[in-house]
């Protein structure tokens, strides 16, 4: 076994539920007799149930660290408690020890996430499980969160609580669809539910991974990527974002999992309010330093929310004004899904992108039948991915009233924010744009450039972005409208690229 010769033959270690007496090379943990809403272990039968429970589930992942339940005996011969026996583990290869001694982890982590994919690929799968997967379940778990954060003494910023809500649940409230979708490939499993950097350690023998939760089925009963985004939580909370989204990626690409990374974010931020949660009841209990941690954790929690924010933007303006350019620029920054009017359009009559259907201002193609079935199209295609998490970009000319505020209802249905861009840029710029197109999606020339310009409508919620500027500067203006500089986390969840079958 690996150990440390410097480390105490015995010590005491206690968590909100529990405490562990370490002894020369065993670990015995014992349940404390609390009642904390969550849990209920105040009878010695409850004791003894969640110890077997607790070896039962941990030898999963470490069947070589969970021994067994012991019976502790009274004077009297009596059982009067019970213990859970394991293999005593050096604290100084823990993953958390690790990474705030900054030493190379990749390797162990992309073997965790094979590990934790590859549990979940053997779960246990079934109707109860998925029921726990929905959207009503997530949030009512979010809820239960809130109410115990409120019921204990003030901790948090009340305005960062009071955002933290509206976000979590806005999300829920416009992606019924995405959570459907998880439940119908599979995704529902019966995980670990607590995995954290301070119960994983990194030995010779391979990665063991300790502590998962016991008490109630229910909440090992989650979304696969739920259950992986504890750890990504706690990797970042420990100052290593890019190990977190390494971790993450891992996962994905073991799992095949093509989730949007808005659900990244949230999970993400989902398991950072439990431990906030967590952090709240260990003041409540006397740690006057878990008022900090449960402040940071909140913090974390709302980055990730703000980050995963769905969002629809429109990227407007006239013929040559250089919108598309534009979409496609934030699309490659953000990863997010760009849909342009001109394909549509094509595609909808039948007709390859490529091909011209150059007709006279509001003929062919471009009657005003045409126009108004593209948007609609447009609209639709951007409803559905809008539900299933993904932010979208649309690139036309949004020169009509009507067609903006259409755009604003599916935003409302979907809970997603509204970003309108119009794109402006020099007569001549423009015109010589046109003039050097080559063949592509859109038939515009200068004249029915000018007629669109005639007939716009006025658009004063639309930000403008001058295409005409310094290169990477309209970029960079478009990306602050989208995300604040205050509010950009230095890094983002992308998904891994996966090869077809």
């Amino acid at each position: 076994m690996e150990s440390s010769s410097s480390r105490p033959w015995a010590q005491i270690k206690e968590t909100h539920t529990a405490v562990v007496l370490l002894l020369g090379d065993r670990a015995y943990k014992l349940k404390k007799p609390v009642n904390l809403e969550f849990l209920d272990f105040t009878t010695l039968t409850a004791r003894q149930a969640v110890c077997q429970e607790e070896v039962r589930l941990n030898q999963r992942l470490a069947p070589r660290v969970y021994e067994g339940v012991a019976d502790v005996l009274g004077p009297d011969g009596k059982i009067c408690e019970h213990l859970v026996v394991m293999r005593r583990m050096p604290d100084e290869r823990r993953l958390a020890a690790l990474v705030r001694a900054g030493r190379q982890v990749e390797g162990d982590l992309r073997q965790i996430a094979r590990m934790v994919a590859t549990m979940h690929g053997q779960a246990r799968h079934g109707p109860l499980i998925d029921q726990q997967g929905d959207r009503a379940a997530l949030r009512a778990r979010w809820s239960a969160s809130f109410h115990q954060v409120r019921e204990l003494p003030a901790v948090l910023d009340a305005e960062t609580a009071e955002e933290v809500e509206r976000l979590a649940l806005r999300f829920l409230d416009g992606r019924g669809p995405l959570f459907a979708a998880r439940i119908g490939e599979g995704r529902i499993v019966e995980g670990h539910g607590d995995l954290l950097a301070e119960d994983i350690f990194c030995l010779d023998e391979g990665p063991q991974i300790l502590d998962c939760i016991e008490f109630d089925e229910r909440l090992r009963f989650v979304d696969g990527l739920d259950d992986a985004a504890f750890l990504a939580m706690d990797l970042e909370r420990l100052g290593a974002p890019r190990l977190a989204e390494l971790f993450l990626h891992w996962y994905a690409e073991f799992t095949g999992d093509s989730a949007p990374p808005s659900l990244w974010h949230h999970y993400v931020a989902y398991r950072a309010f439990v431990r906030t949660k967590v952090a709240c009841l260990r003041h409540w209990q006397g740690d006057a330093e878990s008022a900090r941690e449960a402040r940071d954790l909140a913090g974390l929690a709302l980055r990730h929310l703000r980050a995963g924010t769905v969002v629809l933007v429109l990227v407007g303006g006239s013929p040559g004004a250089g919108k598309s350019t534009l979409a496609g620029a934030i699309a490659d920054r953000l990863g997010y899904t760009v849909l342009g009017s001109d394909q549509t359009r094509k595609e909808l009559a039948g007709i390859a992108a490529g091909r011209s259907a150059a007709a006279p201002f509001g003929e062919g193609i471009y009657r005003r039948e045409w126009t108004e079935r593209t948007y609609d199209e447009l609209l639709a295609r951007a409803e559905m991915l809008l539900q299933r998490g993904e932010s979208v970009i649309l690139d036309a000319s949004w020169i009509d009233v009507a067609h903006r505020q259409a755009a604003e209802r599916v935003a409302q249905r979907c809970a997603a924010d509204l970003v309108a861009l119009r794109c402006t840029v020099l007569p001549q710029i423009a015109a010589e744009r046109l003039a050097h197109r080559t063949a592509g999606s859109s038939d515009a020339d200068q004249r029915i450039a000018a007629a669109m310009t005639e007939r716009m409508a006025a658009w004063p919620e639309a930000i403008e972005i001058d295409t005409g500027a310094v290169p990477g500067q309209a970029l960079d203006r478009a990306l602050s409208a989208l995300r604040p500089a205050s509010e950009t986390p230095a890094w983002r969840f992308r998904r891994p690229l996966m090869e077809p079958d």
